[in-house]
């Protein structure tokens, strides 16, 4: 018995008389594009908030764990000022319901078609997402690579990354760093990135702690934002007699 991919045009073997055997779970149509205005930063932040992902160092998180939704103003501005911004579409039936398997034993004739209408930005759902920022010159950072919950464990995000290095490889770039959490590090290392050899990591800078006094600038939380308060100017005290010593200085 065989079943037939549109997407990559080869044959699958199944096997049903084995019940354990569970059947090929198969990457959907997709397109796949480089250009920033098919882009809508609405459906962006959707994504976002599907993944749990902020762009936040330190996002707020509500009762269940989840973190607040992006400003749009700020991933605007983000994407508008980024290097590289891949962005992957498919069609709606085949993200539909969180979990769904896209099986090779639910292909059918209607299917076969469906699949061979091909995706554009136009009829396709965003589904998946990366960007990088660069110098144009010399080095680039990797940030912000998601995918759907339904479409994940499909190659997809290592297809985001490997666009994203064609890219900027191609400019000449090769000094490309991935700001990634610790649970990310098996995905970027299955994308090709290891230690650096160098030695050197990633530190960022933190502000000083909430209403502390540095170089008597006095350090206030304000939101996200931290406040350097000048300290308080001492007054002019006027018809005082100031002691003179005996050099007369």
């Amino acid at each position: 018995m065989y079943a037939i991919s549109l997407q990559s045009f080869s044959f699958h073997p199944l096997s049903s008389s084995n019940p354990h055997n569970k059947p090929k779970k198969n990457r959907p149509p997709l397109f796949i594009s480089t250009n920033p205005s098919h882009l809508n930063v609405l459906h962006l932040r959707d994504l976002f908030f599907s993944t749990n992902l902020s762009c936040h160092r330190f996002p707020h998180l509500d009762s269940h764990g989840r973190v607040e939704p992006v400003d749009l103003h700020k991933l605007r501005t983000a994407v508008l000022h980024s290097s590289v911004v891949v962005s992957v579409f498919s069609r709606g039936e085949f993200c539909e319901g969180e979990g769904r398997d896209m099986e090779t034993s639910e292909f059918g004739i209607g299917e076969l078609i469906r699949r061979a209408v091909p995706v554009s930005e136009s009829n396709g759902r965003l589904v998946g997402f990366g960007r990088a920022v660069s110098d144009c010159g010399l080095t680039a950072s990797i940030y912000d690579v998601a995918v759907i919950p339904s479409l994940q464990g499909l190659g997809i995000g290592h297809m985001i990354v490997k666009r994203i290095i064609r890219f900027l490889t191609s400019g000449g770039i090769y000094d490309i760093a991935a700001l990634c959490s610790q649970k990310e590090r098996l995905f970027f290392e299955a994308c090709g990135f290891k230690e650096d050899s160098l030695g050197s990591t990633t530190m960022m800078y933190t502000q000083a702690a909430p209403n502390c006094v540095k170089d008597d600038l006095l350090v206030k939380c304000s939101g996200r934002m931290m406040l350097l308060v000048p300290p308080m100017r001492k007054p002019v005290v006027s018809n005082e007699m100031i002691p003179i010593d005996e050099k007369g200085f």
